[in-house]
């Protein structure tokens, strides 16, 4: 087996022509793949390519399993049929769409399944319909991440989010009208309410969970992310925030929102969390890349459940239960986070708002 490095996405950027000749020469084990593929991160990279901008959209038959569960921003799906049906309908949406990748974080081997986090930067200009109306030609700059659990040449599990939000606003729609047509399609479809208890951030009149104390020896990746994220945000302990995030670090997240420094960082944080004041984070699945010296490249998948009971960007309270979810990447140098880009399914999370507030205003009709 050839020593040769994995393939690199990441900055310096590598030609696409270089990253489309990656040769024969197998880098790693990859039992089950198609023969023309040298690594897992060879295969997420020229299969995106060759099924979007080579338009081999039927390669989706043979790189997704036949019931492969995607959840994305807007809901989740449970085969390939509607991978298809759905990339299609993106495809005549924006025909003149480039795919850039940006990196792809991974773990696993071809044993076990490996695990990927594709974030890719998408230009493409409107010229076709959509499910949001007819086509505007506007060009449309915008970020999505792919996390992938991918197993013998097949795709198994998708969690897929795109910056949908920041897509409405380029195109120069009325969110408005679509996050309440979005809201009342679903009131006419007879789906209940969620029910709104209490969330378990705390026990009772105690304090949320604490974490056992850091086991292993110097700096360890895991545990970095980990703890921190939950003193942020469980914890609201806004002060590690100077601690962890370096002075000169860059954020990017939903809605083409954009940080400088991590005072930037700790404003948009405290935001958040006014809105939501009971919200509790949990990470659902972390992996990474890196070591001490080059430093680490992370994927974190998360969700938050809060209820709306605070002033900010999204209005009045409305008191809804919201579920959100999102894909971090992080980069972290000499012990601290010096890049992050967030994509959360904040169209999901507007349209549980205002669905909220029409269930209120329509309190004691029936069908409502």
């Amino acid at each position: 087996m050839s020593q040769k490095p994995i393939t690199e996405a990441t900055h310096p950027r590598k030609d696409i022509s270089k990253l489309m000749s990656s040769g024969t020469e197998k880098r790693q084990g990859l039992q089950g793949f198609d023969e023309d593929y040298v690594d897992i991160v060879d295969y997420i990279i020229r299969c995106t390519h060759k099924i979007w901008e080579e338009k081999g959209m039927g390669l989706i038959y043979t790189h997704y399993g036949h019931n492969v569960t995607v959840w994305s921003g807007t809901g989740v799906t449970y085969d390939r049929e509607s991978v298809i049906a759905g990339s299609i309908q993106t495809l005549a949406m924006f025909p003149d769409r480039k795919l850039f990748a940006e990196d792809v974080v991974w773990t696993g081997n071809d044993q076990d399944g490996f695990h990927t986090s594709h974030r890719i930067l998408s230009i493409g200009h409107n010229t076709g319909y959509s499910s949001y109306g007819p086509p505007t030609n506007r060009k449309v700059v915008w970020r999505v991440i792919a996390n992938c659990f991918v197993k013998e040449n097949r795709i198994m599990e998708e969690w897929l989010m795109r910056d949908d939000l920041g897509v409405i606003r380029q195109l120069g729609l009325d969110e408005n009208e679509i996050i309440d047509r979005l809201a009342r399609a679903e009131l006419a479809s007879r789906v209940p309410a969620e029910p709104v208890g209490e969330v378990d951030r705390v026990a009772g009149q105690t304090t949320p969970e604490v974490l056992p104390p850091k086991t292993s020896e110097g700096f360890d990746i895991a545990d970095f992310i980990r703890r921190n994220m939950h003193e942020i945000w469980n914890w609201r302990m806004f002060n590690r925030i100077n601690e962890i995030y370096a002075e000169t670090f860059v954020g990017h997240a939903s809605a083409g929102r954009e940080f400088y420094g991590n005072a930037e960082y700790l404003n948009w944080v405290v935001s958040m969390i006014a809105m939501f004041p009971d919200c509790k984070f949990t990470i659902d699945h972390l992996y990474w890349i890196g070591d001490d010296a080059n430093g680490y490249r992370t994927a974190m998948r998360w969700n938050l459940v809060g209820t709306h009971q605070g002033h900010g960007i999204y209005g009045a309270p409305s008191n809804a239960r919201v579920r959100m979810w999102g894909i971090t990447q992080h980069t972290v140098k000499g012990g601290k986070i010096v890049e992050e880009l967030t994509l959360f399914n904040e169209l999901l999370t507007l349209k549980q708002i205002h669905l909220a507030r029409i269930r209120k205003e329509n309190d004691g009709i029936p069908g409502i």
